[in-house]
């Protein structure tokens, strides 16, 4: 217990756990009048439910960490079985939410397999490197779990949450060039999968049929969204006006008037505007600074691990985090199509919340392994 208090990384473990109290104080300060007004329940049942949440993260957390990594790989393929199993039994089984089959309903609680799956699959392909490392200059060994992947990511796509399938394969791309994989089987799979890419997009529009649904094509249609304030463009103008109201300093916690049903679900994927609203442009500033302290931290950990495993845990997290950051606020920037990404630390979600501090987990047992080692090797 000592060896993992010396060694976890302190401003990583801090930063997260400032941010994940903002994020608890605002999920209730933008839930309290949608849990009232539309859901008619309690308007501190987001806050409470939340609670719960990080609550039951932490214990695991604090579980995770006592293990090491190898022992992560031990449970990773038994995870990734049931995982691909969820996905394909969520299809059939599964709640309807925004138009998407992604979750299944317990009564108490949503859980959607799509958020676990991510981070069981940064454990998967850390573990299957790590292990086939004298086999990385052969092409079955090299792309055999991207294969796997693909049919993980081709199940998400068809519930559809095209968000979600766009994190996955991105994080998924960033281990495949992160682990030391053959550079000509490496950068001939890149070459070869944005041929296929590009060569999928002419051909979509060239037919003008495609595979993704009408709602999914308007969300295209992201341009001058206050032009649409009656039809597509309702959230992101909504962001807008939530930006613009909070000024440099905000119009004080709890205060917005957006979440007054302008915004639908402000707690969720559009609590960033919320927080400007309410608190500033100042501390939007703040939480963008401290989420690019966590990215660092969590690379410099990965770089200073002297195992393949350990690193690619560490880049495979901090692609997890940051791709949800980048999404989520530039969606709501209105520079790409809203997708419904949560935001890392703030928006509210159990299955986020708790895949998130698992990842975090696995960065900090890295770290504590990093630390094990330096200390062993000056003996």
């Amino acid at each position: 217990m000592k060896k993992i208090i010396k060694y976890i990384d302190k401003p990583l473990f801090f930063i997260t756990i400032i941010l994940f109290i903002l994020g608890l104080i605002m999920v209730f300060s933008a839930s309290n009048v949608t849990a009232y007004m539309t859901h008619a329940v309690s308007p501190y049942n987001y806050f409470m439910k939340q609670g719960v949440f990080l609550t039951v993260g932490f214990i695991l957390f604090f579980i995770m960490i006592f293990f090491n990594t190898k022992s992560y790989g031990m449970f990773s393929k038994l995870l990734l079985l049931v995982g691909i199993g969820s996905l394909v039994l969520v299809l059939f089984m599964g709640t309807e939410k925004n138009q998407a089959v992604s979750w299944f309903n317990l009564g108490f609680v949503n859980i959607q397999p799509s958020e676990f799956i991510k981070v069981i699959t940064i454990v998967f392909l850390a573990d299957y490197y790590e292990k086939n490392i004298k086999k990385l200059k052969k092409w079955g060994s090299s792309l055999l779990p991207i294969g796997i992947c693909a049919i993980v990511a081709g199940l998400i796509f068809i519930q559809p949450d095209l968000g979600t399938t766009i994190i996955y394969c991105a994080i998924v791309g960033i281990i495949f060039l992160a682990v030391p994989i053959s550079k000509e089987i490496k950068w001939k799979t890149v070459a070869t999968t944005i041929g296929l890419i590009g060569f999928g997009i002419m051909v979509l529009l060239g037919t003008g049929k495609g595979v993704l649904l009408e709602r999914q094509m308007e969300r295209f249609d992201f341009a001058r969204p206050c032009d649409k304030i009656l039809s597509t463009g309702n959230q992101v103008c909504n962001c807008y006006i939530a930006i613009h109201n909070g000024g440099l300093t905000g119009v004080g916690l709890g205060n917005s008037t957006q979440k007054y049903l302008y915004l639908p679900e402000p707690y969720t994927d559009f609590i960033y505007a919320i927080i400007v609203e309410e608190l500033g442009v100042i501390t939007g500033v703040a939480i963008i600074l401290a989420y690019i302290i966590i990215l660092l931290r969590i690379l410099l950990i990965g770089r200073k691990s002297p195992s393949n495993r350990g690193a690619t845990i560490c880049y495979g997290v901090a692609a997890y985090i940051f791709f949800h950051i980048a999404i989520n606020l530039m969606g709501i920037l209105g520079l790409i199509p809203i997708t419904g990404v949560p935001l890392p630390f703030m928006s509210y979600g159990g299955s986020f919340t708790i895949c998130l501090i698992a990842a975090l987990a696995m960065v900090q047992r890295v770290s504590v392994e990093n630390g094990i080692l330096k200390e062993k090797s000056n003996l």
